[in-house]
């Protein structure tokens, strides 16, 4: 399916509108965004990203049919995209290792420039499983992570930090490859590393819209890009910690990323809050089919915008110390069509006396017609504080971060978003309520 032209009509919309929020001060925790730097991210073309996972099917086929550690398969895999990266002026390096009586690789890629004491680091794991060539698991994510790389190269982008990527071996025995590389870091140079970003399966053929809950500063610039496109996203919970951030997360490395859903049934709320149908994000997970027949192009292009997007946002800027406290429930509580209103709780603990001037209310309001929508913020006392007032037109949905000046209320306890229709026709949910406190 193409749909190069609509999605970068949705992208500018998307990139205007995040511009427009950080300058109206309602970005929340994403202090360190910056807008100049999200514009001049460049369009991932989809049709490269496909072209790396058709090299990479070829590469299976012609290797008894898997690319998975140990195999010959592999060792092609990583070939190829060392290749690819020295052609466009990379430092690359090949980094061996041994698992299972094997012989591994990691392949580390960094880009000339930027300041060697803030490295912003992506990557994905390379290998696949033994039984299926892995074009999903992980063909997805290395092929966009590749592509990024490559995009950075052709701007000719000299970030404020240093730019690094990786590709990890024998992530399928263990995270092998990457606890590697991590053990083999020194401390100093560990420390320099301000961010890791991992992308493992972001191609599901019935996909959802997952960010990893980790890092705020990254979190919330994924949420932001998605946010600007009209998609829903939910935090990522079906493979946290299995996939290579969490080597990096485990010696204090800030991490984030994203995901599209593996072998757990998409609920009946995922299917109306994403499309699709509810039996399995990726029904050929770890699978022989799990092939270039096993990729959805949406899923595919969207997630490669937003890796190029976190790419330039977050190497763009010095470091910001870290936000404040945040406090969140993801839960869905559905809107009756013109009925009672309902409410999403956060209960707020350890935050000393009143609430901030500029709380940072996150709404994610799943919606047919946001015009029908009363949303109120009602303090622990019980003191309302009106968001949105059937403002919005004929518009889907309310995903915004407003400001509220909360200074009179006491900070700890239950704060609640209330939300209530009051029109008929138009449906929806609360998809997610999150106070920030600086």
């Amino acid at each position: 399916m193409n749909i190069s032209v609509p999605r970068r009509v949705t992208k500018a919309t998307a990139v205007a509108a995040l511009a427009a929020l950080a300058l109206a001060g309602l970005t929340g925790t994403t202090a360190s965004a910056n807008p100049a730097a999200a514009a001049a991210a460049p369009d991932i073309p989809l049709a490269n990203v496909k072209q790396h996972l058709t090299d990479l099917q070829s590469i299976a086929t012609a290797n008894g049919g898997n690319r998975a550690h140990g195999r010959t398969g592999y060792k092609a895999s990583i070939d190829f995209v060392k290749a690819k990266l020295d052609a466009a002026g990379y430092t690359t390096t090949v980094q061996q290792f041994t698992s299972g009586g094997s012989t591994g690789y990691n392949l580390i890629a960094d880009w000339p420039g930027g300041d060697p004491n803030q490295v912003l680091m992506a990557g994905s794991h390379l290998d696949s499983v033994s039984s299926g060539p892995g074009i999903n698991d992980n063909g997805s994510g290395s092929a966009a992570v590749l592509e990024t790389a490559l995009a950075v190269a052709r701007s000719g982008y000299q970030p404020t930090k240093h730019l690094r990527f990786g590709w990890w071996g024998a992530e399928e025995l263990g995270l092998v490859g990457s606890k590697y590389y991590v053990a083999q870091l020194p401390t100093a140079e560990r420390a320099k590393l301000s961010g890791y970003l991992n992308f493992d399966m972001i191609g599901s053929p019935n996909p959802g819209y997952f960010v990893y809950d980790d890092d705020p500063t990254i979190e919330t610039t994924f949420k932001n890009y998605f946010a600007g496109l009209g998609v829903p996203t939910e935090i990522e919970t079906e493979g946290d910690g299995r996939s290579d951030h969490a080597s990096f997360k485990n010696v204090g490395v800030p991490v984030g990323g994203l995901f599209t859903g593996a072998s757990r049934v998409k609920s009946s709320a995922q299917v109306q809050k994403w499309g699709g149908t509810a039996t399995a994000f990726d029904r050929c997970y770890h699978s022989s089919c799990d092939t270039t027949s096993n990729i959805n192009d949406t899923a595919l292009d969207r997630n490669s915008d937003a890796i190029a997007h976190a790419i330039w946002t977050l190497s763009a800027g010095t470091t910001t110390p870290p936000p404040g406290k945040v406090f969140e429930n993801t839960a869905d509580v559905s809107v009756p069509d013109n009925g009672a209103a309902v409410t999403s709780t956060v209960n707020v603990t350890g935050v000393t006396g009143n609430a901030p001037s500029n709380l940072a209310v996150g709404v994610d309001i799943v919606h047919t017609y946001r015009g029908d929508l009363v949303v109120d913020l009602v303090a622990p006392d019980g003191s309302v504080y009106s968001l949105s007032n059937r403002s919005g037109g004929s518009a889907d949905n309310i995903v915004q971060t407003f400001t509220v000046n909360a200074s009179s209320e006491v900070a700890n306890g239950a704060w609640k978003l209330r939300v209530q229709d009051k029109a008929s026709v138009d449906t929806g949910y609360i998809s997610g309520f999150k106070l920030t406190f600086p």
